[in-house]
């Protein structure tokens, strides 16, 4: 039945929710700063952490540093329409160019959207050519990130 999980796996609680969303805003954040956060003990902030983890709601923690973002200071999203049953070969391909931080497939009228970071508005150029150029993709059209911005820690 529609918005029931599949069988065997565990709905995310409203808790959880709250926990995963803090761990998104604050991936370093200390399990009391959680838990007071969340008013929980620390022994169930800790536990749900494991419990996450270990089902693979969450697949890790990660860091983007100053280096990051300076070193491909360009960065935009790329949707891609595939021709055919092309999928496997141009996701392989993209993830080739060094440019190409990640690759998602999407639904919709796209079907792969392509984050790309670039040192210079014409490496994003070269860049945007050369997937252009991949057999089997299609249709393209790409938008600039100009600025982002991330929920502030809540406390």
């Amino acid at each position: 039945m529609w918005g029931e999980p599949a069988r065997g796996v565990e709905r995310l609680d409203d808790t959880d929710q709250r926990l995963i969303a803090a761990l998104r805003r604050d991936g370093r954040a200390a399990v009391s700063d959680l838990a007071v956060q969340l008013g929980l003990s620390r022994a169930t902030v800790r536990a749900r952490i494991e419990r996450l983890v270990a089902r693979g709601e969450i697949s890790g923690f990660t860091v983007m540093t100053r280096a990051d973002v300076s070193a491909a200071p360009v960065r935009g999203l790329m949707m891609l329409c595939i021709d055919g049953r092309a999928t496997e070969k141009v996701v392989a391909r993209l993830l080739g160019l060094p440019p190409v931080q990640a690759v998602h497939t999407t639904n919709g009228q796209w079907d792969l959207i392509a984050e790309i970071g670039a040192r210079s508005l014409e490496e994003l150029d070269e860049t945007i050519l050369s997937i252009r150029r991949v057999e089997g993709v299609g249709r393209t059209e790409t938008n600039l990130q100009l600025s982002s911005r991330r929920p502030a820690a809540r406390f």
